[in-house]
């Protein structure tokens, strides 16, 4: 199975079909672990493909480990694998590669998603006296002092950092809207020190966080760190970049800051997903989460 040739040709499809760049990055990744899974299993050719690869395949994906944290993959992600395989074998039928879909037959149940995980103002306090670095400070401050997801972060540029002014500015958000996010002195703080004291050659690339190789850091990269810092607490919870983004957003509802003020700060397009976080908070408050 020339399995990259496939995936290159999937790509110009979806390309063609005007899907997003990360949506299209999702999709190959799916399929590619599902056609070097067949390749372990002999399936030699796509038309060879039956239901029952499939299902195993599923099977498979419910017992794997996750690569990065702890645990296995989350029932959202084990949803973009069904989703990725039902526009690839769509593709191929397009395409006139197979005359009968393996997918039609089969359902399959809607992943759980996992509960939200919050760190309390303690918790953040605990991850805060661990840090060894400013890249490590500038992590907290870049994910929970100024909400950011992941891919936000990734895309920073020195340039988007005015400590004068103290704002930070996303140019590349969800659906690619921009927003200003203020930074209080100790948020900007720790960026300034990692740029000036810790960075090396800051003039050389132009991206605000690099890593051991002097590339621009990416989010597989910060999460790493993160988990490093955690193992250094005493704090036992499964905790992600985009937990400190909850985790903000959770405390900056309880400290009183309006709903539509904390919608603006994470970029949020629609209210009803900044409402989630009252929920959330009410939970904490009667020790239900």
């Amino acid at each position: 199975m020339r399995k990259l040739e496939i995936i290159h040709q999937l790509e110009t499809y979806l390309n063609r079909l005007g899907y997003g760049e990360k949506t299209i990055i999702i999709i190959k990744r799916c399929c590619l672990e599902f056609m070097t899974r067949l390749e372990i299993e002999q399936v030699e050719a796509i038309q060879d493909i039956t239901s029952a690869d499939i299902i195993d395949h599923y099977n498979y994906l419910n017992e794997r480990p996750n690569k990065i944290t702890q645990g296995g993959l989350s029932g959202k992600y084990i949803d973009h694998h069904i989703y990725s395989m039902k526009i690839f074998f769509e593709w191929q039928q397009t395409i006139q590669s197979i005359e009968g879909n393996p997918m039609s037959p089969l359902t399959f149940p809607k992943g759980e998603s996992r509960p939200m995980q919050i760190l309390t103002q303690s918790e953040i306090h605990q991850l805060y006296e661990v840090t060894e670095t400013w890249k490590e400070k500038t992590l907290l401050s870049l994910y929970y002092g100024c909400g950011l997801r992941k891919s936000e972060g990734e895309s920073l540029d020195i340039k988007d950092v005015h400590f004068r002014s103290g704002i930070l500015y996303v140019r590349k958000g969800k659906g690619s809207k921009r927003r200003a996010v203020p930074m209080s002195k100790k948020v900007a703080e720790p960026i300034y020190q990692y740029i000036h004291e810790e960075r090396q050659n800051p003039n050389q690339l132009k991206a605000l966080v690099i890593n051991k190789k002097d590339g621009r850091m990416r989010g597989q990269t910060y999460g790493l760190l993160l988990k490093k810092m955690m193992l250094k607490t005493e704090i036992n919870k499964d905790i992600t970049l985009h937990c400190l983004r909850h985790s903000i957003a959770t405390h900056l509802l309880e400290s009183g800051m309006r709903i539509e003020k904390i919608q603006d700060f994470l970029g949020h397009k629609h209210l009803e997903s900044t409402m989630r976080y009252t929920r959330v908070s009410k939970q904490l408050l009667h020790g239900t989460s």
